[in-house]
């Protein structure tokens, strides 16, 4: 594996291409300054995020920094070309944007190659540190094997970037690129979570024999982790969580609170102590929250609340390593 140090927490910066809702610059400048003040090293973009604004946003500060002191990632797959845009149509893919550009999915070479040249361009920087095939199972997981990750493999091997791997929600999907390529990461959407843990039956385990860190993202699923009273209703996996899941987390927001712990801090920890896992790379949509996911991460955490979490079959007894 040549990944470079990530640092238990990353900085997602999905929120940077205002995704939901637009963020103003300064305050875009000041959320990733506050994860720079709070020691993150490990920068996470995209060009579907905003359609290449955060990439803009993400460069704008770390072209400021020292090239050695951070690692930035972003995707490869989707590229962005320029769209006839007379009525200012918004982005229909989540992000407060214009519609001015579109994506397009280009597994080939030449799309992976264009994709880190679009990339650094937008970027203002010399190198990207990890280069991830962006949701292939979205698109075509096949094609996402068979193309772009000889792809990756080759301009890895020319030096062109450090690490390569594949992000997505599924990992039956990442197991299958895990198996079919030399990866260095992964990156893990809310399938390993204090909520379940699909990964770890299989993937995590392959990951382990092989040597692939796993970035893990989507730790809160979509949010319903995220505060330490679960609201009457809350987003799961981008969709409104069904009663039953929304009990389970109630579930598990009780035991922590019995213990003085807030379930974010408890699901923060808990996704980033299995051993495959190489980061936590969580977003922000003002500095304030970079600092309490910083503090949260750095909690105490007693062993007892694993333990009860464990007894009351909230948590299986293999996975607690806290």
């Amino acid at each position: 594996m040549t990944v470079p140090k990530l640092g238990r927490l990353g900085f997602g910066a999905a929120g940077l291409g205002n995704l939901y809702k637009a963020m103003n610059d300064d305050v875009a400048a000041a959320t990733i300054a506050a994860g720079w003040d709070a020691g993150l090293r490990y920068f996470d973009t995209a060009p579907h995020y905003g359609l290449g604004l955060s990439e803009r946003r993400v460069g704008a500060f770390l072209t400021t920094k020292p090239r050695d002191e951070f690692v930035i990632s972003t995707k490869v797959g989707r590229i962005l070309e320029p769209a006839d845009n007379p009525t200012g149509a918004r982005d229909a893919q989540g992000f407060d944007v214009p519609a001015d550009v579109v994506r397009r999915w280009d597994p080939s070479e030449a799309g992976i190659r264009r994709s880190i040249e679009d990339s650094l361009e937008r970027t203002g920087l010399d190198r990207i540190d990890i280069a991830y095939l962006h949701d292939p199972d979205v698109y075509d997981l096949e094609a996402g094997i068979n193309e772009a990750l000889p792809a990756l493999e080759k301009l890895r091997a020319e030096g062109l970037i450090t690490a390569i791997g594949v992000g997505a929600n599924s990992a039956d999907a990442l197991r299958d690129c895990v198996l079919a390529a030399d990866l260095d990461v992964i990156m893990l959407a809310g399938r390993y979570s204090l909520l379940e843990q699909p990964a770890a039956a299989d993937l995590m385990p392959l990951c382990l024999e092989r040597g692939v860190g796993i970035v893990n993202v989507g730790v809160y699923n979509s949010g319903l982790l995220a505060r330490p009273v679960v609201p009457d209703a809350a987003n799961y996996n981008y969709a409104p969580a069904p009663a039953d899941i929304l009990a389970r987390a109630r579930a598990l927001a009780a035991c922590c609170d019995e213990f003085d712990v807030e379930l974010p801090a408890a699901a923060l920890q808990f996704a980033a102590a299995h051993a495959s896992v190489v980061s936590v790379v969580v977003g922000a949509s003002n500095p304030g929250q970079i600092a309490q996911t910083a503090a949260r991460m750095a909690a105490r955490i007693p062993a007892e609340l694993w333990a009860a979490l464990v007894s009351r079959g909230l948590l299986a007894a293999d996975l607690v390593n806290v």
